[in-house]
């Protein structure tokens, strides 16, 4: 008698998908060290070394194109060569770039290191690994997962913030990136012997399936596939050529507007959130003569908010329509954007607190709808296509942090990038309401043989 590969689990015991969903979501965390580090340390580089903040901004949009530029790629590898190999690897290039930035005695060492080695270790696990953790593992809550590891990355890296900053007063800039690489190696174990590639590895089915009646038929469509009621037979790891695969994804989405639509807003987020103040606000608030270590707990508070909407923003996407969702994000962080410039100050005050609560709970919100609408959209495909989508939201980034230095340097204050941003918002908004959404479909109801 034909034996199933994947059994349910027992009532009454913890999937194992919410086990992977930690060692991810710890994962994630590991790996944001880099990503806090720029802001902070852009102001003792100018102090102790002379180097410009459109240098070093350059260096940071480099990694920031990369970051972008290789997550469709390292979907495919993870179809490849399974999510454990990709993110231990990635882990090591992140730890390997952080650690050599410390010994950087020029300003262009910084293009091989924060540019090219950790733009291609954080590209390699970035968002597109959070899609592809709830993609395998979850039929059921798949948005509120993509939050709740979104979160993972987006606090990870606000509340290494205070730690970078305090360290890097305390002991120097090389000792901050060294914490930085520490954090990132520190990670690696628990990957290597934790994280599962696939349901099939333990056999079980993904969290929230049903076995269908022929457990080896395939889904008669991608809709049928990502339903809730039932669960297709598990697929093994693909063969091939993961570039072949991710450029085929590419040329496949490209032929639709709601792909465009998509990559639009998403450099959109892009710029407003890694670009501008990810990497610009500590130096503004510098500039308004606040202390850095400061500004850099305003943006850790930006982490702490980020948890409770990023994955209040999942239970919403499984709830509610995702265009509207995130016309309401975009509209939200427009405003606090052209609210910003009369904000900075010295000393925090009232409403400084509301906008760092307000852009908090909208930061990487964006992130669950437009996930979920990729899968959507694209069926099977969908987990690549937003790791296109998603490069475009790190090219949008790497615009604007270049950008806003250059403006910087020319005008002497950030007004015109953050007003910028609120406009490039609103922008956004009008495309995201303006997708045409794929019509649902339920999976057949189970016949008798």
């Amino acid at each position: 008698m034909h034996q199933p590969r994947a059994r349910r689990r027992r009532s009454g015991r913890v999937h194992p998908a919410w086990g992977v969903a930690a060692v991810a979501f710890v994962a994630l965390v590991g790996a944001a060290g880099f990503r806090a580090a720029p802001g902070v340390l852009m102001v003792p580089l100018h102090d102790e070394l002379g180097w410009s903040t459109s240098l070093v901004s350059l260096a940071v949009s480099v990694n920031l194109v990369l970051f972008g530029l290789t997550a469709p790629f390292a979907a495919a590898l993870m179809e490849r060569f399974g999510m454990r190999r990709v993110v231990a690897c990635a882990l090591l290039l992140i730890a390997t770039g952080a650690a050599l930035s410390s010994r950087a005695q020029a300003a262009w060492q910084l293009l091989p290191t924060w540019g090219l080695l950790i733009g291609l270790g954080t590209g390699s696990m970035a968002l597109v690994f959070a899609a592809t953790v709830a993609d395998r593992w979850f039929v059921r809550r798949r948005g509120l997962v993509i939050g709740v590891l979104t979160a993972g990355s987006a606090t990870g890296q606000l509340s290494l913030l205070p730690v970078v900053a305090v360290t890097s007063d305390a002991l120097g800039w090389r000792t901050a990136l060294l914490v930085v690489a520490g954090a990132a190696l520190a990670v690696v174990p628990l990957v290597l012997a934790l994280l599962r590639d696939r349901p099939l590895d333990l056999g079980v089915l993904p969290y929230g399936a049903e076995p269908r009646p022929d457990e080896g038929a395939e889904a008669s469509s991608p809709l049928e596939a990502a339903s809730p009621r039932v669960a297709p037979a598990q697929a093994p790891a693909a063969r091939g050529g993961a570039a072949g695969r991710a450029l085929a994804a590419l040329r496949t989405a490209s032929r639709r507007p709601a792909f465009w639509g998509l990559a639009g807003a998403f450099a959109i987020c892009g710029a407003t959130t890694n670009g501008l103040v990810g990497v610009h606000f500590v130096p503004s608030a510098h500039d308004h003569g606040m202390a850095t270590t400061t500004a850099a707990g305003l943006l850790a508070v930006v982490g702490i908010f980020d948890i409770a909407g990023t994955i209040a923003s999942g239970y919403l996407t499984d709830r509610v329509d995702p265009r509207l969702l995130l016309l309401a994000y975009y509209a939200f962080r427009g405003v606090g954007l052209l609210v910003l410039p009369s904000l900075l100050g010295p000393s925090v005050h009232p409403s400084m607190l509301l906008f760092v609560v307000v852009y908090g709970f909208d930061w990487v919100a964006t992130v669950p709808p437009t996930a979920v609408l990729c899968r959507e959209l694209f069926g099977s495909a969908g987990t690549v296509v937003f790791g296109w989508v998603f490069a475009s939201h790190q090219v949008g980034a790497a615009v604007a942090a270049g950008a806003a230095g250059v403006l910087r340097e020319q005008t002497g204050t950030y007004t015109a990038a953050w007003l910028g941003g609120a406009a490039l918002c609103a922008v956004a908004a009008v495309l995201s309401v303006s997708l045409r959404r794929a019509p649902r479909q339920e999976a057949p109801a189970p016949t008798s043989p």
